[in-house]
């Protein structure tokens, strides 16, 4: 964490705000009104759960990239329960909360078999993947916006590593948050609550907590901004005055200007064709797509073939 401070910008890679206490948090903007991806999702999931794992062969292996709660991966273990597959669920997260309430959520299905990687989601890929069954269908969820927290630079490359994963007859289910207005944007990131606000902070907490740092939470604030160029909002962590902030177990000081921010979150935003587009060029062929009009949020399946 430190040493992206050192960055010009200052950064914080997004990863880092999902300790325990980030996890939780970010459940809780999940349930927020002004936060409607995951409830488009959901509906989505629940009324095309079906046509989302017909393509895939006998036994499956679901690997979810960040497993959140384990809710949305359920409505499709169920769909797959009616259709009577066997099924083997890999959950994988680097935030230990995350995989125990996933595994909680999961632990009610009785026709499923759950593992937990606490693990990147690089890694954690190419762990489920080694133990996938000889035969049968594996289909990678990486749901929410998560895909939008990475450059296009990065995502091109995950989207490769994902495909190389992959053998034909398995899929990808990937989740992207559309282009709709920026008010609406706004009172998604910077939510009248301040539990964006308190999620984004919370990273200041951990460092002070794992780093022996000491950032004052009051001399910082949150501010979410729309890039319009780069079609992203950008979560930063505003310095209110001039300061120096010692982290002693990194052996370093960070100057502050008045105003200067530390940013720690991208989430970019697509248009529908756009995804396909991108998707594919990572290797993926055929696609079905589904959208939630009013939220303007969609989860579109490349099959590889």
């Amino acid at each position: 964490m430190a040493r992206d401070l050192a960055l010009t910008p200052k950064q914080i890679q997004s990863k880092y705000l999902y300790d325990a206490l980030g996890s939780s948090l970010f459940e809780s903007i999940c349930r927020l009104p002004w936060y409607r991806i995951t409830r488009a999702e959901s509906r989505l999931l629940t009324r095309s759960a079906n046509e989302m794992v017909a393509p895939l062969g006998d036994p499956v292996t679901l690997i979810e990239l960040g497993s959140g709660s384990g809710e949305k991966i359920a409505l499709l273990a169920e769909a797959l329960r009616t259709r009577r597959r066997r099924v083997a669920i890999h959950l994988v997260d680097i935030s230990p909360t995350a995989l125990e309430l996933s595994e909680r959520t999961l632990g009610a299905l009785e026709h499923v078999s759950v593992v937990g990687h606490r693990a990147t989601y690089e890694e954690g890929l190419r762990r489920a993947a080694r133990e996938r069954p000889p035969t049968g269908g594996l289909l990678v969820l990486f749901l929410g916006s998560n895909i939008g927290n990475f450059d296009t630079p990065a995502a091109r490359e995950f989207l490769a590593e994902i495909r190389r994963a992959l053998r034909p007859g398995d899929a990808l289910l990937l989740g992207t948050d559309l282009i709709k207005p920026v008010n609406e944007l706004m009172l998604a990131y910077d939510d009248p609550l301040g539990v964006t606000a308190a999620f984004n902070k919370n990273v200041l907490v951990r460092m002070n907590r794992e780093l022996d740092a000491d950032f004052d939470l009051s001399a910082f604030e949150h501010r979410a901004i729309w890039n319009p160029v780069d079609r992203r909002v950008e979560m930063h962590l505003a310095s209110v005055r001039p300061q120096t902030v010692a982290i002693p177990r990194s052996g370093v000081e960070v100057k502050f200007e008045d105003g200067e921010s530390i940013w720690t979150e991208s989430s970019y935003k697509y248009e529908p064709q756009e995804v396909v587009e991108f998707v594919s060029e990572a290797g993926f062929t055929g696609h079905s797509q589904w959208i939630d009009p009013n939220a303007r949020f969609a989860l579109t399946l490349f099959v590889v073939e």
